[in-house]
């Protein structure tokens, strides 16, 4: 995933900018909340958690003038106000949750992975999943390759699927087992490995161009070069 972060407090910052690093993803970090509309309004995320309180532009009103421009990333509050008025004012705002501080890194990653599989299941409308000659009819529950259909399994298709809907993205170890399982690994366990070698077979095997390709100690993205 791409993830936006606005927060100016530095060591809060470096804490969910490492971690989210470690997990796999790309992440822009804005210490202001100017700064942090204009990344919003030129790149496209996936998620964004946002400080309340911050210079130059509150959180609350970066979200309102996101959601005024369209912008639809759904972004999770961070503040140290506990009190339901204040969730209920931020909510009101724009945002799509609320963590208050402190908070642990885990519940952090936890929240931002149910709001971006909310946001998708909402936003996609689309039955048919493409790159280049590799197509995935989700209503039809089909996959063709150059027009062949292609038989996967359910675990193969999960896989599948997530790499469509994410193509020239590197995917994790630790993000596949949490997308496609939803339940914890050791990410050091060959099950990824086994399974992204089985898909490759079936999507790739017969075809002079790969699509399916192996970042050696980082992950797996599904791209057409």
């Amino acid at each position: 995933m791409r993830i936006l972060i606005l927060e100016d407090d530095k060591k809060i910052a470096s804490f969910i900018l490492k971690g989210l690093n470690q997990a796999g993803h790309t992440v822009d970090v804005a210490t202001n909340g100017e700064a942090g509309l204009q990344l919003a309004q030129i790149e496209k995320y996936d998620a964004a958690v946002f400080d309340i309180m911050l210079p130059k532009r509150d959180g609350l009103s970066v979200i309102a003038a996101m959601r005024e421009e369209n912008i639809k990333t759904p972004v999770i509050l961070l503040s140290a106000k506990r009190s339901v008025s204040d969730r209920v004012k931020g909510l009101q705002a724009g945002g799509d949750d609320y963590l208050t501080k402190p908070f642990s890194f885990s519940e952090l990653l936890a929240r931002i992975q149910a709001l971006v599989r909310r946001s998708s299941s909402v936003k996609n409308e689309t039955t048919t999943l493409k790159l280049a000659d590799l197509t995935m009819n989700l209503i039809k529950h089909r996959v063709e390759r150059d027009g062949e259909a292609i038989e996967l399994h359910s675990r193969e298709w999960r896989l599948l699927e997530l790499f469509m809907r994410h193509p020239q993205q590197m995917m994790s170890k630790t993000t596949i087992l949490e997308n496609v399982w939803d339940y914890d690994f050791d990410p050091q366990t060959n099950v990824v490995d086994v399974l992204v070698c089985r898909l490759r077979n079936k999507i790739d095997k017969h075809h002079d161009k790969k699509l399916l390709h192996t970042l050696r100690g980082i992950g797996y993205v599904l791209k057409d070069e």
